[in-house]
């Protein structure tokens, strides 16, 4: 079961990369939204030019390609997240394998007949995926070829062969073994999709036969897997398939709550966005709920303690508001006061079945620098974002009055609220040192792990660093914390070390203390 839980942790890292860069395209898309959009011209004359529409629709629609082709960025980001060492080559590996695989699918259709005409692809399950004509997989196939690759290259990179076969070892090997692999794969997909595509339609059924319940069952499992790291393998293919809805935009078939609502920003016929898009309003409780779960724990400190709970829970709150990043407030009680993390659960689950039962249809996924960018331009038929907001509204008093009533009643120890009195440690913020003191810095951090002898792989995500060790056991939270850590999980020899957005210059002075090595 660790094996399983192990494997689910590692995989749900390698997401990042793809995952991370599809919001960028989506601000893209806002951007020549903003210059595009024909409703935000009528209180800004000036946007009307039509060199200035022709400008926001050239960047939005340009931006909007990637949308048809997010199977291949799974299928070349992924190996990038799985691979111990010699990423780049892994990507080209996966990249390779992947135009094999969906040549391999298209040849077997060719062979059995099963190819139909252009305007009949969509009715059967078909669709062009780098102008190949194969059955629509959506990032299911990058998904696919992209952990068969990751799994091959850490497997066999090290693969050294003598004499004249030394040429093909190392990188090579792998893609010696994932060329045929994709073959084979390319087969059986062709040959037994079809069942799993029924199966993922009649899930897709079953979920929203469930109506508002949905809304709250998904939200609940979001972010109550949060702690494990494995929340990814929730909300991903809600975002990115047919789980999350199907429509046709501007002519193209279009699956995934985000890829939906992303084509109907940049689509000027589109009058109002989807309700599919609240499969991704986990915004929700970002900008509103912990706040309101924050001001709750302020005024329920101890008066003489109120100074340091708001140096922990102002930055945090400010964080999860504007970026919606939400770990660093999370973990100010994930630990102390777990019941109010299964709370915040419930409530997370329970805010977005209120935006389905409400029918409020605005672009909420993170913080509110997102939610302005994306639903300002759209204006309020397209996106009734001033309804998203009075939920957001009445969520931060629910949050409120239930963290309150329980921390109350239950004498739980939120920041401030700690019965030990030694004097807290100043929280050292690795994005602000110098460079001379970045060496100390990853010297702690490695030492507080037990040592660079018990590392045997670092990598980081969004707001994590992400490690194998060899004993657990030997990791020093208390060491951890005092480096400025936010919280530190432990699944097997997987340990996260919570540091927030400066998690990237944290992973540096690591590699930096580990001699520059990429584990």
């Amino acid at each position: 079961m660790k094996r399983v839980v192990n494997g689910l942790q590692t995989f749900g890292k390698s997401l990042f990369a793809p995952i991370l860069i599809l919001p960028i395209i989506g601000l893209f898309i806002a951007f020549g939204n903003v210059f595009g959009n024909g409703n935000l011209a009528e209180y800004v004359p000036f946007l009307a030019h039509p060199y200035i529409q022709n400008f926001g629709t050239f960047i939005s629609s340009s931006a909007v390609s990637i949308l048809q082709n997010l199977a291949l960025i799974f299928a070349v980001g992924i190996p990038i997240g799985l691979a111990r060492k010699d990423k780049g080559y892994a990507a080209l590996t996966g990249l390779v394998t992947f135009v094999i695989f969906i040549n391999a699918m298209h040849q077997v259709l060719k062979i059995s007949g099963n190819l139909v005409p252009a305007e009949e692809m969509q009715l059967a399950g078909q669709a062009m995926v780098l102008n190949v004509q194969v059955l629509e997989m959506g990032v299911f196939a990058g998904i696919l070829i992209g952990a068969l690759v990751g799994i091959l290259h850490n497997k066999y990179c090290d693969t050294e062969f003598k004499g004249v076969f030394s040429i093909y070892s190392g990188h090579r090997f792998v893609a010696i073994l994932a060329i045929p692999s994709a073959m084979i794969l390319g087969f059986l997909a062709a040959e037994f999709w079809p069942y799993v595509q029924n199966g993922i339609t009649a899930m897709a059924g079953g979920i929203k036969s469930l109506g508002d319940v949905g809304f709250l069952i998904y939200g609940f499992l979001e972010r109550i897997l949060i702690p494990t790291g494995l929340h990814h393998l929730v909300y991903t293919p809600f975002l990115y398939t047919e789980l999350g809805g199907t429509s046709t935009v501007a002519g193209e078939v279009v699956y995934g709550a985000r890829n939906i609502y992303f084509a109907e920003m940049a689509d000027a016929s589109t009058k109002v966005l989807s309700s599919t898009v609240n499969w991704d309003a986990r915004g929700l409780a970002k900008m509103f709920g912990l706040m309101g779960a924050a001001l709750a724990m302020y005024v329920t400190a101890n008066k003489d303690k109120k100074k340091m709970a708001k140096a922990i829970l102002l930055p945090a709150a400010v964080t999860s508001f504007l970026l919606g990043v939400t770990e660093p407030l999370e973990f100010a009680f994930l630990f102390t006061a777990p019941i109010l993390f299964v709370v915040h659960a419930v409530l997370t689950g329970a805010g977005m079945m209120l935006l389905n039962v409400f029918g409020v249809h605005a672009i909420g996924a993170n913080g509110i620098i997102d939610f302005l960018l994306y639903n300002l331009p759209l204006g309020t038929t397209k996106s009734n974002w001033p309804m998203f907001i009075l939920v957001g509204l009445l969520m931060f008093a629910v949050y409120f009055v239930v963290f309150r009533f329980l921390i109350l009643k239950l004498n739980l120890k939120t920041p401030g609220r700690e019965e030990e009195t030694e004097t807290p440690v100043e929280e050292k913020s690795a994005s602000a040192a110098s460079p001379g003191t970045a060496a100390p810095l990853g010297e702690t951090i490695v030492a507080a792990l037990g040592g660079s002898e018990n590392i045997e792989a670092v990598d980081n995500c969004y707001t994590r660093l992400r490690l194998v060790v060899k004993d657990p056991g030997v990791v020093d939270e208390q060491k951890l914390k005092e480096t400025g850590s936010k919280g530190v999980i432990k699944s097997g020899n997987n340990v996260q070390v919570v540091y927030g957005l400066n998690v990237k210059s944290v992973r540096d002075q690591v590699d930096q203390n580990l001699g520059g090595m990429q584990l």
